[in-house]
């Protein structure tokens, strides 16, 4: 009998299954040894009036405000009783784009390519307003330096244009003797489908990427671009961390850090995506970042008529996927809740989002977040669901596998390791039906006693319980056979 380590690598579905790849990495995160369990959406809010198509925080200073976007409304998280309060202009708004939002100061600024700009001022504001009577309407929106900048505009019919308030003043635009606001026509690259800012903006078209630099007068910005024939297919897609800006071209997943363009789903989920994704919805596709997880999120209709996520952890290049019935990804941050508190806003500890110690409940911390329907929603609830699935593992040219011992790390089990159960596929050739045995279950010190023969062999491992934090590797005992 022979026993061997199997170390848990990368989830990279575009590759054969005999490649060493994992086949699948459901419910979890990458780590870097192994996998760890991403957390359920909880409920965060209560129901709003309509289901909503955005979810952000503002902060400034100290004072913490939530706001979501819905097609008609805009909403405000209220912390004394969880409801989600309109505070739209007046008349409401009528429009089939997601909201984008940005903030510039104590101003939250908002665009959605049908109104002209809207603002929220922190610590004033009772409702959303027009930012001014010369802000214009535009699809996207993002701060480049001193500068509020939108672009798209006229709802589609200025798609190449983008446009720059004054310098510290998102309400002036108006381009002129004293005014450093001003415009630019794009005339290569198709479309305007998003924005990155920062010290340096990134255009993203459907067929380029320019770089937006601040040169002071007479021109106050340089445009260059930096990719010709690769864009974005949709400004859902982006997410902006530091200086990398990452997004979905018509071929792929990218990282952008202003100068140079990075595939980073190449031979690893992009061939996947592009079979499970419903291109025709894909202007329903939301991203965001988890700072904390190191972990970019991307969500997007599939042909199943569901939704579908992808997790990517830029310090490791490594993905995962999650199942999920959350709509809509975004960022909060907490406001802080007392104890005394607690009661009156959920009522039972079960109905909490998340434990006592989490930072949902620790204030101006800022949380991954989204929207299920008309609920802004947290990721902090229990682990769920997760599966490992190996690639097809050679051991000579047959072998029987009679014992599994999965590596996994339980925090607070008492000893306990590896509550898990095991599903084993074994077959004779490749192209033979693949077929999961009945789950065994692991015994209370990790080990699972089967027997499966055959030269290629798949196993499915789902780490139990909740306290689970880390699975690394399989311990495999097995004997090699003859051919006969």
């Amino acid at each position: 009998m022979t026993t061997t380590r199997i170390s848990l690598g990368e989830w990279t579905p575009d590759q054969h299954a005999v490649s060493g790849s994992l086949r699948d990495a459901r419910n979890v995160y990458p780590v870097s040894l192994g996998y760890a369990p991403f957390p359920n959406a909880e409920d965060y809010s209560n129901a709003g009036s309509e289901a909503l198509n955005s979810v952000l925080v503002g902060k400034y200073g100290d004072n913490v405000q939530i706001l979501g976007g819905g097609s008609t409304k805009l909403f405000k998280y209220n912390p004394t009783n969880r409801n989600l309060d309109d505070v739209s202009k007046v008349g409401g708004y009528s429009s089939t784009s997601p909201w984008r939002f940005t903030q510039f100061g104590n101003a939250i600024i908002g665009a959605n390519d049908q109104e002209k700009l809207q603002a929220w001022y922190i610590g004033s504001s009772s409702v959303f307003a027009d930012v001014s009577a010369s802000a214009p309407i535009a699809k996207f929106v993002t701060v480049v330096r001193d500068f509020v900048v939108a672009a798209n505009l006229n709802t589609g019919s200025d798609p190449t244009k983008v446009i720059w308030s004054d310098i510290n003043d998102e309400t002036l635009w108006v381009s002129g003797s004293t005014s450093q606001s001003d415009f630019q026509l794009l005339g290569d690259g198709g479309n305007i489908t998003g924005l990155s800012g920062g010290e340096f903006g990134l255009i993203f078209l459907e067929k380029a990427i320019v770089r937006m630099s601040y040169v002071g007068s007479p021109l106050f910005f340089q445009f260059d671009t930096i990719s010709r024939g690769l864009g974005c297919i949709d400004g859902g897609s982006i997410a902006q961390f530091g200086n990398e800006t990452f997004f979905l071209s018509d071929d792929g997943f990218y990282k952008c850090d202003g100068t140079r363009v990075q595939g980073i789903g190449t031979e690893k989920v992009d061939r996947y995506f592009f079979d499970d994704v419903a291109l025709t919805d894909i202007d329903t596709m939301s991203t965001s970042v988890d700072p904390v997880k190191k972990l970019v999120v991307w969500n997007y209709p599939n042909v199943q008529g569901q939704r579908s996520t992808l997790v990517y952890n830029w310090q490791l290049n490594k993905w995962s996927r999650v199942v999920t019935d959350a709509d809509v990804l975004g960022n909060i941050a907490t406001a802080g809740v007392v104890l005394e508190t607690l009661d009156s806003l959920y009522g039972t500890l079960e109905a909490m989002p998340a434990s006592l110690d989490d930072r949902v409940f620790v204030g101006g911390k800022f949380l991954f977040a989204g929207a299920r329907g008309n609920k802004i929603v947290t990721f902090t609830g229990s682990n769920y669901n997760s599966e490992i699935i190996t690639s097809d593992l050679e051991f000579g040219y047959n072998s029987v596998i009679n014992l599994i011992r999965p590596q996994i790390d339980t925090v607070g089990s008492g000893g306990v390791n590896g509550l898990s159960t095991i599903k084993i596929a074994s077959r004779k050739n490749l192209f033979d039906p693949l077929v999961f045995s009945s789950p065994y279950n692991t015994s209370n010190i990790g080990r699972t006693s089967l027997r499966s023969g055959g030269r290629y062999h798949r196993i499915a491992i789902e780490p139990l319980g909740t306290l689970w934090s880390n699975v690394i590797a399989l311990d495999i005992d097995y004997i090699k056979t003859g051919n006969r």
